[in-house]
């Protein structure tokens, strides 16, 4: 498989409007080819998805899923570009899948351009220091331009673990939550896109007491 870099993934984009994920896997099908990944895009219905990439999708829904045991739950936005499709079964299907989506894998992100700054830069230090701690306990030291595009890989893989739209669907298992947005806004002809999303996992964050039956027991015949 060719090896993509960043760089063809940005022009690739900027030429054809598909999503990242999309541009990275058309260059590893052409032999990171910039001329046969368009025309891959093009076979595969994304250029028409892209072409509604700077519609206004406004309309949609907000989706409520909670797991069985109602200890997990989550409400996740999918808008659309009219309240027609909305009420389809295809995008009902869709909010479906993302929300179920949401609560097995727990991203933190909708897409990479969410992450703040400061928290793409504190996820370069930890890996950093990954890899420098390697070298410590006796791996062979990296040249700088080598280590650099480590470390830019490790970035990369995190960034699709924790952006949903990136992640590959666990419903489909092949195709990511964008490109199944992609398919479907090429079957609809309309733009779908996840938008917002919020987790809730029951007693998260909270510090939980351990019982201590002897202790209460001893402090109320003291207290008695």
């Amino acid at each position: 498989m060719a090896n993509v870099t960043m760089e063809q993934i940005k022009e690739l984009r900027q030429r054809t409007g598909a999503g990242i994920a999309d541009c990275k896997v058309a260059l590893q099908e052409s032999d990171a080819d910039i001329e046969k990944a368009i025309e891959y895009i093009q076979k595969k219905g994304l250029a028409k998805a892209a072409k509604k990439a700077g519609a206004i999708a406004a309309e949609g829904a907000v989706h409520a899923y909670i797991h069985a045991g109602s200890r997990l739950g989550v409400l996740v936005e999918v808008n659309c570009q009219t309240d027609f499709v909305a009420r389809s079964e295809d995008f009902k299907g869709y909010l479906d899948q993302v929300g179920l989506q949401i609560a097995s894998m727990g991203p933190l992100f909708v897409r990479r351009e969410d992450v703040p700054q400061t928290q793409l830069e504190k996820q370069r230090e930890i890996f950093q220091a990954q890899m420098d701690e390697e070298v410590k306990a006796g791996a062979k030291a990296k040249p700088k331009d080598v280590a650099a595009k480590i470390l830019d890989g490790k970035l990369d893989k995190w960034l699709t673990e924790v952006c949903l739209v990136e992640q590959v669907s666990v419903v489909d298992g092949e195709k990511t939550i964008q490109q199944l947005a992609d398919a479907l806004t090429a079957k609809l002809g309309e733009k779908i896109a996840v938008r917002r999303f919020v987790r809730y996992e029951l007693g998260e964050g909270i510090e939980k007491q351990k019982a201590d039956l002897a202790a209460d027991v001893a402090a109320a015949i003291s207290g008695s």
